[in-house]
């Protein structure tokens, strides 16, 4: 069994992996940056390593560091987290290069699905239903033209190595497809260090729609159902939930069958998290990440499995500590992350934590890494709390939530807490009737009407 992980991540997701490692009985390494010097995952870990200054790049990106760490600590296995290196083949690479685990997928799966094109045809190759669109990469407008009239406008380009929205443009006629080919190549190039671009017909109002799914060494597999994911803004979730509200039983199982069952073919490792569109009772596979997802409580609320847990048991060799036939889904949870951004503007609002108070009572859940007297950096993202909150049902589960939003304090700066307090009392929300364009081009308009 793993004795000592070092968490390389900073925030809420280092407390997660923290307390399961508490859990677990396995000793714990914090890293941080200058930045982060007084961080809770810095207070509450067994043992603290500097690891430079506050950027990124010379902190929490910085594998050569971040090995010392491991290696003077006597870590023997390595959790990323989500975000920074979660997702870096080479990073795991490295790690396994000096005798340490990797706590994630292998690294062939993290290389094909880290690379849209090859991600595409890997899940193709795995039985995967994809949105109609190019075979591989596009490298000229002439043949994005040519796949456009296969696949009928409106096209969408993506950036092959994108993420987060970035190097995303919408053709929604001949005449728009020279600029947005250029423009999402020069995006890409400018974001990823890479202007590879594929091409999708775009789907005109779909929902989003994710499979958690999970797979030991031993052969077993399985899914953990849905979690709708459509809230968003720039392609940013704010809120998710679990189960979907517009998904039967049948739905859920079917295609949480064909995640499971692609995933079993492609002989995946570890947790993976499978993201498609939904619509007019069609799933479109787009992307698999593959690491831990930050929505994952949601999951853990309604299946009462700890994912983390299972992450790093899975890491040390074991078997799932259930089968398939073990998985059923209780109840209702919704997910909103607080962010220290304006509410309206959605301007980054970093500095001190005056007061801070986490709701409770039942069914409420605060993965947060605040305390009064916290400096929130300027330099990282800025999610600042996940509010988590499960009930017997979905009606049930939302005034939960209107009340631990209502408990929910962080002073002085301004946050998305009242954005979500908003989001609540919507009709839309309340009837679960919206999709990934509701947030921007429905919720944010009403106050202009």
């Amino acid at each position: 069994m793993i004795k000592k992980i070092l968490i390389a991540n900073r925030g809420d997701v280092a407390l997660r992996v923290l307390r399961a490692c508490r859990d677990m009985g396995i000793e714990t390494v914090a890293v941080h940056s200058t930045a982060d010097t007084d961080a809770m995952h810095v207070r509450l870990a067994d043992e603290s390593v500097c690891i430079g200054n506050a950027p990124s790049k010379d902190s929490y990106l910085n594998v050569p560091a971040l090995i010392s760490a491991a290696s003077i600590t006597g870590a023997d296995a390595i959790h990323p987290g989500v975000g920074f290196l979660s997702e870096n083949a080479d990073f795991a690479e490295v790690v396994s290069a000096h005798n340490l685990i990797f706590i994630g997928p292998k690294t062939d799966h993290i290389l094909a699905m880290g690379d849209k094109v090859e991600a595409k045809r890997t899940a193709a190759e795995a039985g995967l239903p994809l949105v109609p669109g190019s075979d591989g990469a596009i490298d000229s407008v002439d043949e994005a033209a040519k796949v456009a009239d296969t696949v009928g406008y409106p096209v969408l380009i993506k950036a092959a190595s994108g993420g987060g929205g970035r190097g995303m443009k919408v053709a929604a006629t001949p005449d728009d497809l020279s600029e947005a080919f250029s423009s999402a190549r020069s995006e890409a190039k400018a974001a990823f260090g890479d202007d590879t671009v594929y091409m999708e017909r775009y789907l005109d109002n779909p929902r989003h729609i994710e499979i958690q799914i999970i797979a030991d060494s031993h052969g077993s597999t399985a899914h953990l159902g849905e979690r709708e994911c459509s809230v968003q803004r720039r392609h940013q979730k704010l809120l998710e939930e679990a189960p979907s509200p517009v998904l039967t039983p049948e739905e859920r199982a079917h295609i949480g069958k064909i995640a499971a069952d692609a995933a079993a073919r492609m002989g995946y490792l570890g947790l993976g998290t499978m993201e498609f569109l939904y619509e007019n009772g069609e799933f479109f596979f787009i992307e698999m990440n593959t690491r831990l997802q930050v929505e994952h409580p949601i999951t853990e609320e309604i299946t009462g499995i700890d994912l983390v847990r299972e992450q790093i048991r899975i890491a040390a060799g074991e078997k799932l500590s259930f089968t398939q036939e073990d998985v059923s889904f209780n109840g209702h949870a919704i997910e909103c992350r607080i962010n220290a951004e304006h509410p309206e503007t959605f301007f980054p609002t970093p500095g001190t934590v005056s007061n801070f108070h986490a709701p409770g009572g039942p069914g409420v859940r605060m993965d947060s890494f605040l305390y009064p007297g916290y400096k929130i950096p300027p330099h990282y993202d800025s999610l600042v709390a996940k509010l988590i909150v499960h009930g017997e049902d979905r009606e049930h589960c939302l005034q939960r939530l209107r009340r631990a939003l209502q408990e929910c304090i962080i002073e002085p700066m301004p946050t998305s807490l009242d954005l979500h307090r908003r989001l609540v009392m919507d009709k839309d929300i309340i009837s679960g009737d919206y999709t990934i364009r509701w947030l921007e081009e429905v919720f944010l308009n009403k106050d202009e009407d």
